[in-house]
């Protein structure tokens, strides 16, 4: 099995490809990146023409994606919204599936933990791949940790259908909570503890 992550983004797009053939291996690794002064659909070109080109050299069995989560800032998530538009056009052309997870999802799947920041996923990355060094920048690192989910996911048989909430998916809906539904009600449920109480951990009036 061979699994092509991506970490979506239109400034920055992390891609990651793991093959698993018993243990896991890092096969290719990298961030395309789009200039700020070019028009969007330019960059949102130039992202699909570097996606079309992962999938036509290593003939992945899966397209592994960030999905899109709460996000507050709107601008990011628009961003991320339109190359991961652009992610799910050139495997459908391509005939590939795609799987998606959640932030939380992937980092529990490779740090043990839906908290672990940034550097501790990149360290992981490295430990479950075998690397020698913490593969940069931060988007190229995130999307190998997509694709490990991934692999490791469909390893376990997992069903691989879309949150009902996911109103964007590409997979069919599957009936009765998912773990991105879990994810959600779960952040929902915090937002509204932390909403009623103030910062010194007492009731606010």
């Amino acid at each position: 099995m061979i699994v092509l992550g991506i970490d979506p983004g239109t400034a920055a797009l992390g891609y990651g490809v793991v093959e698993r053939n018993g243990a896991l291996r890092a096969v290719d690794v990298g961030c395309v990146t789009t200039s700020p002064d070019l028009p969007l659909g330019e960059r949102l070109r130039i992202i699909h023409d570097a996606v079309t080109e992962l999938i036509e050299t290593h003939r992945p069995t899966l397209v592994g994606v960030e999905r899109l989560f709460f996000s507050k800032n709107a601008q990011t998530a628009f961003a991320v919204g339109q190359a991961r538009g652009v992610v799910l056009l050139a495997a459908a052309q391509h005939e590939v599936p795609v799987r998606e997870a959640t932030p939380n999802e992937v980092k529990v799947a490779v740090a043990g933990y839906g908290a672990a920041d940034k550097e501790q996923v990149g360290r992981m990355v490295a430990t479950i791949l075998g690397l020698d060094a913490v593969p940069t920048p931060d988007d190229a690192a995130d999307a190998l940790a997509v694709a490990i989910c991934i692999a490791n996911r469909e390893r376990g048989g997992e069903p691989a259908g879309a949150g009902v909430l996911d109103r964007s998916a590409i997979a069919p809906i599957a009936r009765g909570e998912t773990a991105y539904d879990r994810a959600v009600r779960e952040a929902l449920a915090r937002d509204k503890a932390a909403a009623g109480t103030g910062r010194a951990g007492k009731p606010a009036r």
